[in-house]
């Protein structure tokens, strides 16, 4: 989405903007607030729900889990949700506009190709790098291969979005001469590998705890330089 506040152009994913699907009537509930009750009730099984997948696993979670988590009644909860997989297929849709891909914003009114993609690159490994998230991810992929709906889901709505999101603020600056790439799409998923994916899989198998800020751009600015190195206008690019 390109947004021009106060004059100045934005490759933005609006943190605030609804995520609807319109063959989800979980979904439209939860957004659109039609019935302020159902929604209130959707809204106290999912923060149940996600409780209890996240500590527990997709394996380990119970029904009965979720609902006395969820503080509902088992009947409650089978009105709403009549399996396991259904619900955590309601929560990985609810969960999109979490994911911090969805939370990107670049300013294109700024020529520092260098300086945007540092800011958005910072920005969006601190949030893929926290604690639940990673925890999400690992649920997600002890999942895909048995529900790859919900697989599907969660890398549309979070990986594959953000790099639409960096694939057209590349675009604007192609057009305004200060970048030369053919693909775009292929340059943005190149640039965020680069910038996050080792860090990513730190986490994930627990070879770390924490990671600082100094960490996050010992691996940013390498990419930045790397991708510039290839990407800037007048770069001489290798051919295969």
């Amino acid at each position: 989405m390109l947004t021009e506040p106060f004059g100045q152009k934005y490759f933005c994913s609006a943190a605030n903007e609804p995520v609807l699907d319109n063959d989800d009537p979980i979904s439209s509930a939860l957004t659109l607030g039609q019935d302020q009750t159902e929604s209130a009730k959707l809204r106290q099984i999912l923060d149940g729900a996600r409780r209890v997948f996240l500590a527990d696993g997709y394996d380990g979670a119970s029904m009965n889990d979720i609902a006395r988590t969820a503080g509902v009644s088992k009947g409650t909860l089978y009105v709403y949700f009549e399996s396991k997989e259904i619900l955590l297929e309601a929560l990985i849709r609810d969960l999109k506009t979490a994911q911090g891909e969805r939370h990107i914003c670049i300013d294109a009114s700024n020529n520092s190709v260098e300086e945007n993609l540092r800011q958005s690159a910072l920005h969006l490994s601190r949030k893929i790098l926290q604690p639940e998230h990673i925890a999400i991810i690992r649920l997600v992929i002890g999942v895909a291969h048995k529900l790859p709906q919900v697989g599907r889901a969660f890398y549309e709505s979070g990986p594959l979005y953000g790099r639409a999101r960096l694939s057209a603020y590349l675009d604007h600056m192609v057009t305004k001469g200060i970048l030369n790439i053919e693909n775009t799409d292929l340059a943005a998923g190149q640039f965020l590998q680069l910038a996050y994916s080792e860090l990513i899989n730190l986490k994930l198998f627990r070879m770390v705890d924490e990671i600082s800020d100094d960490d996050l751009l010992r691996a940013i600015d390498p990419a930045i330089a790397m991708f510039m190195a290839v990407y800037a206008k007048g770069k001489q690019r290798p051919h295969s």
